[in-house]
């Protein structure tokens, strides 16, 4: 057990992370020579979804949740040229098209519709029935075809001895087994909107006085995607634009992202661990921005200790209210579904931790 004010804590801890990146960099390199064996098929017999390509560096369409949970964006193709829907209209049809005498209910923070005549080109494939109903191209439908290439696609590519399917729905979920053990991966269409920023993410606030506006306007250049994960509603992304954010955290010489990956390490070892944690890195991903944003100036970050406290305090305080802004679109609450009981037993060891700063690793 080692007090977080010893001076080698930072060292015992981050020699944790990197013995876990090198981990998860292997388990990278054998899951996306898979997912792209896979997707390279199913793109072959559906134009309408695009290979996810092999990278010797960074897969932009790989984000690791946690150890054992990847999710993989697969873009899809033939869609062009977006923009806003013009006018609000209602939805009266079932996922099989039936008419219904009530409306649907309307999308909330994340969500939005998406209809074919948004963009200026479209392949024609997407007029038709299997993914389109009144016009809205909807994200079950994408998602009943895309899990039949899928299934198609591990017996085709003689896979099914290290890929099997989930029953997970209407999500796609397939278990790999890799030489670092079974791995969960979620596969899910996305359409990448790089010409545009969402009206949704009213991002920056007037008052924030971090990042800069050079920054900014270079984040917002990187667009934003939209992911077939629900039955009606697309949901918005910025992966792109958040590993942007990232990347550029610490030219200052601070220690905000060795923060990130300590709080990470301890979340995955001991506060939270498990195959489907209630907090994911996104989550934290998400603390990490906030606290940056609230503290913006380079002598916030540069003793270790002070700043990991910071960030926890931050989660704590998260996890007890069950309340996480998204960082773009603040009007979602990351945590409005997660499990009550988990987020009560996560916020207990947080605040144990908080009275008690030791850090005792496996």
């Amino acid at each position: 057990m080692k007090s977080l004010m010893e001076g080698n804590l930072e060292d015992c801890l981050l020699n944790k992370v990197d013995l876990r990146r090198q981990w998860i960099s292997q388990t990278v390199e054998e899951v996306q020579k898979i997912v792209h064996h896979l997707t390279t098929e199913i793109s072959y017999q559906d134009i309408r979804f695009q290979a996810v390509l092999y990278s010797d560096t960074y897969n932009e369409n790989i984000k690791v949740l946690a150890p054992t949970q990847l999710l993989i964006t697969v873009p899809m193709r033939g869609l062009a040229g977006y923009r806003e829907a013009r006018q609000q209209r209602w939805r009266y049809y079932t996922l099989q098209g039936a008419r219904l005498p009530c409306p649907l209910r309307d999308p909330e923070g994340l969500q939005q519709w998406l209809e074919v005549e948004q963009f200026l080109k479209s392949l024609w494939q997407w007029h038709e029935a299997d993914v389109n109903i009144d016009g809205d191209i909807v994200p079950a439908k994408v998602l009943q075809v895309f899990r039949k290439l899928v299934e198609n696609a591990i017996e085709t590519c003689h896979l099914s001895g290290k890929v099997s399917m989930l029953m997970d729905r209407p999500a796609v979920r397939v278990a790999v087994e890799t030489s670092t053990g079974p791995v969960e991966l979620e596969l899910t269409p996305s359409v990448e909107i790089p010409t545009a920023w969402s009206k949704k993410a009213r991002w920056p606030s007037c008052l924030r006085r971090w990042p800069s506006a050079e920054r900014v306007q270079c984040i917002k250049s990187f667009g934003f995607s939209l992911l077939a994960c629900s039955n009606y509603h697309w949901q918005l992304s910025f992966l792109r634009a958040e590993r942007v954010l990232l990347e550029q955290l610490d030219e200052d010489g601070g220690c905000r992202r060795k923060c990130l990956q300590a709080m990470r390490q301890m979340k995955e070892d001991v506060w939270c661990p498990g195959k489907r944690p209630v907090i994911t890195s996104y989550h934290l991903q998400t603390v990490l921005f906030w606290t940056c944003e609230k503290y913006p100036h380079p002598k916030d970050w540069r003793v270790f200790s002070r700043a990991f406290l910071r960030l926890v305090r931050k989660l704590h305080k998260c996890v007890s209210q069950h309340f996480l802004k998204h960082y773009f679109v603040r009007e979602s609450n990351l945590l409005r579904y997660a499990n009550s009981g988990e987020l009560g037993a996560l916020a207990q060891k947080l605040a144990f931790f908080l009275q008690n700063p030791q850090i005792s690793l496996p």
